[in-house]
């Protein structure tokens, strides 16, 4: 049989030779390195045979699915370890997960931190073991009776759930075996660093009627190095959770009495604004129209845009005299009525729709995760209505303003996933093999890679999802573009075009920063409360060392005020130490401290929250240089001796 090597090349191995066998044929070191392998398109562990040729590749640490067979063993060696310390524990799943893995486990005992100290040694002395996996099928008959001698109620519901076509697999590693599909690593002594990291409650299969289990979380890496920095990386990214910072800053709050919605405080709002206004001036270059649809519409309409087929167990519904109305979740279908309402020519297109329009989408309570996941939110949203010949030119100039807030303003790098059609799609599947071509193309003339994410499309459309990295190296879907020509045929929407004759319109859904709560609670953590400073809700706080000099610090004030810079003067009778403590404490950018050589010379003596002391400037330059890095946006403090230029 013939095996296509990932750059072309062609070798020629016999039937029912081990996968381990050929990869150590290709290189010492590959096999040194290697997790699994994928021929065609299906993983397979280092010790199956292999019965037919195909594509070849051998996968690593450095590929997703190899971190997957990874971690996944990584899960088998937890549920092992338990299994040792308490042989009473019913097992039920353990996957692999981004950055680790997870095990739900039936135990009488709440499990502590000592406890998972204790896992976590009997998962090192498995690991030391280099207990190889083994791969068995068997009847369902023969499934379910060893699950009966183990004792594992868990694994026979699921066997039973399997169905007759339906492939029942296990994996030995000593003595544990585990109902699994695998794919794994070939041992574990293959896990090289590993770690628990906590435990937490789950409804077995998500439903709140089942028993609640202990879920096992952990992770594992290739290196101890790596394993060391993703903890701190974890442990940084709870110093930075935005639902700390937000209430500490002053900035939004969270109540019971509205889950999921957020109570915005001024200094929050100040950020909310200035958002909202980047995104007014960003979209008035491209021809943007500000719209405004209701909140709350007769189902009538979300049936005709499908999201009450699709969409309703995520509406809120009210119902009044007896006619049921949904609180919008979405624009777009007010915008549908908005483009229909009048006579379109083909003159008017495109026509770009933007709305800041409050959202409202029912997330169970168990998913809300602060402004991250919320109930309550408004986007930065837009619908474009475009002839066909515009479709290309039209994702481009979104692509333009992603870069513009992604690349420009905040720095952010991003990768972008072209996500196709779910078995759960609307309409017609040659318009939406049309519209994932297209939205391809555009991307390809663009110049842009991307991933395609199959069956990951919305409803109506297939779409481009923007997934920007934080400064934790943590990936965040925000930004999205979605193409679709389902929505203007269920509005019946047209225009006249050149010919006379009425054409059908194509629809493109866009938001930029998407979710603004989402945005800004990204943003709070990426910065870790520390926003650039024309973000920030005070700008520069005027420090007097004493009660004598508190009404030039209000001078100076008012002088940065009449630029429009966000300034406030500390009053309080504390020392001078104490205050600028509590300035960088509430992440303020400049701290101006003022006494008497400065109320006479018309002059401050500038710190910055990072940079420390910068020296005594004159008022004039300081506005001057404070208010330039304002209008720049810029990331990096330009007052000073540097920020002169």
């Amino acid at each position: 049989m013939e095996i296509i090597l990932p750059d072309g090349s062609r070798r020629t191995y016999p039937r029912g030779v081990r996968a381990a066998d050929v990869v150590r044929d290709i290189g010492p070191r590959l096999a040194r390195d290697a997790i699994a392998v994928k021929l065609d398109d299906e993983i397979l562990e280092l010790f199956r045979t292999l019965d037919r040729g195909g594509r070849f590749v051998v996968l690593t640490w450095k590929d997703e699915e190899g971190r997957y067979c990874y971690r996944h063993t990584a899960a088998h060696v937890l549920a092992q370890a338990v299994k040792r310390l308490y042989p009473d524990a019913d097992l039920a799943i353990g996957p692999p997960i981004d950055d680790g893995f997870y095990y739900d486990i039936d135990l009488d005992k709440r499990l502590t931190p000592d406890d998972l100290e204790a896992i976590e040694a009997e998962m090192r002395r498995i690991i030391a073991e280099d207990l190889p996996l083994e791969r068995f099928e068997l009847p369902r008959e023969e499934a379910l009776r060893l699950m009966e001698e183990r004792g594992e109620p868990y694994k026979i519901e699921l066997i039973n759930d399997l169905g007759d076509d339906q492939v029942i697999s296990f994996y030995r590693q000593g003595e544990f075996v585990d109902l699994c599909r695998g794919p794994h690593a070939a041992s574990t002594g293959r896990i090289k660093a590993v770690k628990l990291l906590n435990v937490a409650g789950a409804y077995w299969r998500g439903d709140e009627n089942r028993p609640m289990l202990q879920r096992i979380y952990g992770t594992a890496f290739e290196s101890e190095q790596e394993l060391q920095e993703f903890l701190w990386r974890r442990e940084e990214a709870r110093r930075r959770d935005h639902r700390r910072l937000g209430p500490e800053l002053d900035l939004f709050h969270f109540d019971d009495v509205a889950p999921g919605y957020a109570f915005w405080h001024p200094k929050g709002t100040i950020i909310y604004n200035e958002l909202v206004r980047l995104s007014r001036e960003l979209q008035s270059r491209y021809g943007y129209q500000e719209v405004r649809a209701p909140d709350i519409l007769k189902t009538d309409l979300w049936r005709i845009s499908g999201h009450w087929e699709h969409y309703r167990e995520n509406m809120f519904l009210i119902e009044d005299e007896g006619t049921v109305y949904g609180v919008k979740p979405m624009n777009c279908p007010g915008h549908a009525l908005i483009f229909k309402a009048r006579t379109r020519s083909y003159r008017d297109l495109p026509l770009r729709m933007a709305e800041y329009g409050h959202l409202n989408r029912f997330e169970r309570s168990g998913t809300l995760h602060g402004l991250l996941r919320a109930r309550g939110f408004v986007q930065d949203d837009a619908h474009l209505f475009v002839r066909e010949d515009q479709i290309e030119d039209e994702i481009l100039h979104c692509l333009a303003l992603v870069d513009e807030i992604y690349g420009r303003i905040f720095e952010m790098d991003y990768s972008i996933d072209l996500s196709t059609r779910p078995d759960d799609f609307m309409g017609d599947p040659a318009l939406w093999d049309r519209a994932e071509s297209m939205l391809a193309s555009a991307l390809e003339r663009a110049g842009r890679s991307y991933r395609v994410a199959e069956k990951e499309g919305n409803f109506y459309g297939p779409k481009l999802d923007f997934h920007m990295v934080d400064s934790l190296g943590r990936r965040w879907q925000c930004a999205t573009v979605q193409l679709d020509f389902q929505m203007p045929q269920r509005f019946d929407l047209v225009y006249t075009g050149e010919d006379g004759r009425e054409h059908r319109p194509v629809m493109i859904h866009r938001a930029i920063m998407g979710s603004l709560e989402r945005f800004i609670g990204i943003l709070l953590e990426h910065f870790a409360g520390a926003f650039p400073t024309w973000l920030s809700p005070v700008q520069a706080r005027v420090i007097p060392v004493a009660a004598d000099y508190a009404g030039y610090a209000r001078q100076v004030r008012d002088r940065l005020a009449g630029r429009g810079l966000r300034a406030e003067v500390d009053e309080r009778n504390e020392k001078v130490g104490w205050k600028i403590r509590q300035a960088q404490l509430e992440k303020v950018p400049y701290m101006l401290v003022v006494g008497a050589r400065e109320a006479e010379a018309g002059t401050v003596a500038v710190r910055h929250r990072d940079q420390g002391d910068l020296g005594v400037m004159p008022v004039d330059a300081l506005v001057d240089q404070l208010a330039a890095e304002v209008e720049s946006r810029s990331l990096r403090p330009r007052v000073g001796a540097e920020g002169a230029d």
